[in-house]
């Protein structure tokens, strides 16, 4: 397949399905740019197994062949007609992409297809690093950073943010179809929440604000990694960051809006989020 063909096509998927990190990515000089692209699309096919309504065993299949096609990535070996491995095997000559990041995350997704939920926190930390701490180091690859040690930490930090403003926008929706409550069992047995989520409601509301509070407390370690990012990808992180805090601080102001719909913000919010990233440098 031609590279260029194929760079097109997982910029495309990081468009029409990522759009909340498209804004970021968009600020990216063209080849960060695109290789940006290319592991957004891989990281939403695997994403997209582990939330698909497959039966299990065939979800597990599933994330079988991605691991061989990421194992693949790294001896030459892949399907050369698929568009998104073509693109990350490119990336992959030209960035020092950390394949074993890609097989956690494969590993996050197998955990939301053998569902057993989350006893503490500590446990869903975990679960968030897997899913979204390793795009945040994968991210870093392609960005550069002269102080990896230091900043590998700091983006697995920001992807715990990320993960937590996800699980709590989504909350109704992640229950009613795919029978998942992401907030751990010591948490809601200490706001008395039914493991449905059923009965009143205020303990909920209580629990989604507790949650929210320690998310934003997973932005403040995660964004001191900007500092360490050159213009660009400071920008690039920034914005991505920025857009998903504002909705988190739109779930502390009302934490009760999680339980009435599906919370997003307007897009010229989202253009203005991405605007003050890229001319100061703030999330």
């Amino acid at each position: 397949m031609n590279i260029d063909s194929a760079y097109r096509q997982c910029e495309e998927i990081t468009s029409t399905q990522a759009k909340n990190f498209s804004y970021g990515i968009k600020l990216l000089p063209e080849s960060k740019r695109r290789a940006m692209s290319a592991l957004y699309a891989m990281a939403r096919r695997i994403d997209d197994i582990g939330d698909g309504a497959a039966p299990v065993p065939d979800k597990l299949e599933a994330l079988a062949e991605v691991r061989k096609d990421v194992a693949g990535l790294g001896t030459g070996e892949f399907r050369a007609d698929d568009p998104v491995l073509t693109a990350l095997a490119d990336v992959t000559r030209r960035f020092p992409l950390p394949l074993s990041a890609l097989e956690e995350l494969i590993e996050g997704c197998e955990m939301d297809a053998n569902w057993a939920g989350y006893q503490t926190f500590d446990d869903l930390v975990g679960y968030c690093r897997r899913v979204a701490g390793t795009v945040g180091r994968l991210s870093l690859s392609i960005y550069g950073c002269e102080e990896l040690e230091r900043a590998e930490p700091l983006a697995d930090a920001l992807g715990v943010a990320l993960q937590i403003t996800n699980i709590l926008r989504d909350i109704v929706e992640d229950h009613e179809q795919m029978g998942r409550v992401y907030l751990p069992a010591e948490d809601r047995d200490r706001f008395d929440v039914a493991p449905d989520l059923s009965g009143p409601t205020d303990g909920l509301i209580a629990l989604v604000a507790f949650e929210a509070a320690r998310a934003d407390e997973w932005y403040d370690q995660g964004l001191s990694l900007l500092p360490m990012l050159d213009w660009r990808s400071r920008a690039c992180t920034a914005a991505m960051a920025g857009i998903y805090r504002q909705l988190l601080a739109g779930i502390q102001r009302d934490p009760g809006a999680v339980l009435r719909g599906r919370m997003s913000l307007p897009p010229w919010k989202k253009a203005a989020v991405a605007a003050r990233a890229l001319t100061r440098g703030v999330a």
